[in-house]
């Protein structure tokens, strides 16, 4: 029994770029990433990238954000409740990934900017 508490569950499989792309694979989840490592904390200032994700996309993006450990919540207000965002460690341990991106990004398509 103990060896059931050690055992991950893996959605698709064990490769790690499956399940990388099982929390970060969609197309708003690493803007949002790249927004808070950008100074980013509130969902307003997530609502104005250029991007223009829709208010669902985000409120569920920050969810599963939330719930892989990826970033932390707190409130900042309490009537009505607002929330800041910040990334955990593990959200953090992403920067190399986007700093990769974005050099790929700016080698392959000539005219592009980091915001």
């Amino acid at each position: 029994m103990p060896d059931d508490l050690n055992k991950t569950s893996f959605e698709r499989s064990c490769c790690p770029v499956a399940c990388a792309l099982d929390i970060l694979g969609d197309k708003w989840t690493l803007l949002i990433v790249r927004d808070l490592l950008s100074g980013k904390k509130r969902y307003q200032e997530f609502l104005a990238s250029p991007e223009q994700i829709a208010t669902n996309i985000l409120a569920d993006r920050l969810k599963k954000l939330d719930t892989a450990g990826i970033i932390a919540q707190h409130a900042y207000q309490q009537k009505p409740v607002r929330y800041e965002y910040a990334l955990t460690q593990k959200g953090e341990d992403l920067r190399p990934v986007l700093e990769a991106l974005v050099k790929w990004g700016k080698a392959y398509y000539p005219g592009t900017m980091v915001f």
